[in-house]
Order: structure tokens, then sequence, then C-alpha cells
């Protein structure tokens, strides 16, 4: 075995080695950015061959644990995939509001007792056996018809189990562990858990409220990046939407590089407003995705997309090997939601509006500038994340630290107002002002 600080790497396989370290990661005993032994010195120490490191530590990075920086050597992954972003949330004490957790209003959600009702009536007039299609023919109907009149490029339409469940099916069906993929920064925490998950490296894109700045996608393009992620409306956490303007742009810069695998993620659907100007159809390969779960409910697990015929076939070729699709009953209850119209995108967006323009113009009275053009979140840079998310939960106010979402772009808190009221605006504006401090300078891109 060989002593790492306080932690003794063991094993006599490759699997057994890896296996060893990535242990030490999950339990913090390895810290993120920690320099591992040269495998040939481990491999002495273990007497082993060099090559059993070698094998070991690709098992890593290949897994997103470790990081390799050539005569640098290889260290612990400043966020490796073990630590989970989600593990930097906040803790709520008794008595403390939370608007940390990116949750719809449950009060803007649509009932589905009738369309769970109907659909399982549905199920008993036809149930749904093996070697039935995949997707709903009505549901798929009504799908393409959206994504039509909102300007998508034609293709097929498949379903999954959220949007995360769909980005990891499309990612896995094109790259290769090592590949980069350029991603929003502040973007979605999840995601950037997902890529080194998937063996692959983030390369971070800045964004203003117009979406992602183009020359930092043209810098992420050209330093190789096989794929891009962007969010088209309601970005997470900034609340950023893709302009008319932005997207010509981008479409531009993505035709360059036809290529590039190009994932769309269209979550605000339903609770935005804002015109969709799609990117999609520029690149070879490419999907636009609509997730149910702001709109409906996040325990309403589907997610539509529709993207090129490979693509789209690749996901339904490796989903028929797995879960083999996703429930139909889910699939009824939501094509019946979206014919019924069981929400009014107008009303939801107007009530998110209010309470985020709100909280934005109280914090701008204040002298704190804050970012959310749309969605249910507010994204207000801070100095010292630590500091603030301390003195907010000190004031009663939980918030969640930019950490989860960031790489490279300057620290903020993220303030969820989906549980705001309008008596809310203004203890919260106070209170994110006094934890803030006056004077201090604050940077947004």
């Amino acid at each position: 075995m060989f002593v790492l600080g306080e932690y003794r790497i063991e094993g006599r396989r490759a699997s057994e080695i890896a296996a060893s370290v990535e242990r030490a990661v999950g339990a913090g005993s390895l810290q993120p950015g920690e320099v591992l032994p040269p495998l040939r010195e481990l491999a002495v120490f273990l007497e082993v061959n060099p090559n059993t490191v070698a094998a070991a530590y690709r098992t890593l990075r290949d897994r997103g644990v470790i990081e390799t920086a050539g005569r640098r050597g290889s260290r612990v992954r400043p966020r490796p995939a073990s630590t989970a972003r989600e593990a930097l949330r906040v803790a709520v004490p008794p008595g403390v509001r939370d608007a940390s957790d990116g949750n719809p209003d449950p009060a803007l959600l649509p009932p589905l007792e009738r369309a769970l009702a109907e659909a399982a009536a549905r199920s008993a007039r036809r149930p749904v056996l093996y070697g039935a299609p995949a997707v709903d023919a009505d549901l798929a109907a009504l799908a393409r018809s959206a994504f039509s009149r909102d300007g998508v490029t034609e293709g097929p339409v498949a379903v999954t189990s959220g949007s995360l469940d769909a980005m990891e099916r499309v990612l896995a069906a094109h790259l290769r562990p090592g590949d980069a993929v350029a991603v929003e920064d502040p973007g979605w925490g999840s995601l950037l858990d997902l890529i080194p998950a998937l063996g692959l490296r983030a390369a971070p894109v800045g964004l203003d409220d117009e979406g992602p700045l183009p020359e930092q996608l043209a810098r992420a393009l050209a330093g190789g990046a096989r794929a891009v992620v962007l969010t088209d409306r309601a970005q997470n956490p900034t609340g950023a939407v893709i302009g008319r303007e932005r997207a010509v742009e981008l479409r531009a810069l993505l035709a360059d590089h036809p290529d590039v695998l190009l994932i769309e993620d269209d979550h605000g659907h339903g609770i935005v407003d804002l015109p969709l100007h799609p990117l999609s159809g520029v690149t070879d390969h490419w999907v636009l995705v609509r997730s149910t779960a702001k709109a409906y409910g996040p325990d309403l697990r589907l997610a539509v997309l529709t993207g090129d015929a490979v693509t789209v076939d690749r996901v339904r070729g490796r989903q028929r090997l797995g879960p083999g699709w996703v429930s139909h009953l889910l699939q009824d209850a939501v094509a019946h939601l979206w014919r019924t119209s069981a929400i009014e995108p107008t009303v939801v967006a107007g009530a998110y509006d209010r309470r985020r323009e709100a909280l934005i113009r109280a914090l701008a009275e204040r002298g704190v500038p804050a970012r959310g053009r749309s969605g249910m979140n507010v994204w207000v840079p801070v100095p010292d994340e630590t500091a603030a998310v301390a003195r907010l939960l000190h004031a009663g106010w939980a918030v969640a630290p930019g950490a989860r979402f960031r790489m490279q772009s300057p620290p903020g808190v993220r303030i969820t107002v989906s549980g705001l009221s309008d008596d809310d605006i203004g203890p919260v504006a106070d209170a994110v002002a006094s934890a803030t401090g006056p004077g201090e300078t604050r940077r947004y891109e």
C-alpha cells in the first residue's frame, strides 16, 4: 500500500486501486486538487506492473474522479464526479425560509387527477404490452406540432425520463471519454455533475441576459469541444433567454462546426412566454429537449426530444436495452394535459415574472445588481458566497450557493422566487443587501 497524507492507497489489480482512490475521494480523505503519486512510484510501492496503475488512473480519469495534466501529474478533480454539486445545498434549519431549492410553485401546477384517471382508463381499454411502440402516437403528434410552431427543425420524437436522462443518452450516443463539452458557466449543476461522470470534460462558456457569449463559445469550439449544451429560456441559474439576434450569431458560429453535437434545453417551455429562437438543424447532429418538470411538476418524470434521425435512433436503441420505454401512463397523462391546455403559459409566466422582477427592482433600490430575465430564479453576484449564505441564513433565508452552478465565473447566489409572496420581497431584499455589504464590487460575467 502507498500512504498519501492520512490515506493508504491499496490494491493489486487496476480495479482495486481505482476503487481505493475513489472511496477516499468520496469519503473526503483525498481532497480536490490533491496530487496522486506518479504511477511508476505507486507501482513500486504496490509491487505491481506500472501498466496496472496506468489502467487504474485511466479508469479514474474516465469516471471524472481525477484529471491528468502531463508532467504536472494526476490530481483529484476540483469537483470530482463522486462529489455531487447537490451536496453543496444549504441545510435549512427550522424557522428559516427556503429560497434555495429551485422548485416550481405548487399552486401554479395543474391538478393531475383527471389526467391520470384518463390515462388509467385508456390503459384498461388498451393495455400497453411488450412490443408496443416506445412513444405514444398522440403524444408524439402533439409534441411535433408544438415544435413546429416554435420553428424547430423537423425530426423524429423520443421520450425520456426527464431532461438529464435525455442529455445523458445523447452525449453517450456520440462522445467518448475525454471529449470536451461546451457548457454555460454558471449553469445547471446536475449537468455539470453529469459531464465528468461520463468521463467527459466541461469547457465553460460565459453568458449574459441574451444567452451564451459568442466569443466564448467560439473559443470553446476552437479548443476542440465536441458538443455544446445550451439553454434556450429560463437558464438556470441566471434566467437568461437566447434572443433573436443572439440566436443568429450562435447559428452562424455553429454552422462553421457542423460535426459538433448540439443539445438545446428548453425546460422553460410552459412557464416562459418569451419566444423560442431555436438553433436546431445547423449541425449534423442535434436535439432539442423539453421537460415537463417545471410546468407540470418534478415528479412527472418525462421529457420529449426531437433531433436528427441518427441521434434519435441511437437514443431509442439504447433505451430499449435499459428501461425499454417511459410509462405510457405518464405519456398519456401528459398528452391529456397538453390537449386540454391544463396550464396557461402566459398566466404561469406572468406569476413568476412579477415575483422575479419585483425582487430585482427591490435589490436595485438597495444598490444590489441582480439578473433574472425569465423563469423562477434570480442570480445575485456577491463578493463572498460563504459569507453571504451564512448571513442570509442568520437573517432567516436559505439561498443556493453559487458554487453549485459555477466553474470559472465569479461568485454569486441563486434565489428561487417560487415561494415568495409580495410581502416577502422587501425583507428578502433587505437581507441580501445586508449580507453582501455596501460598496462591494460585483461582476456578472
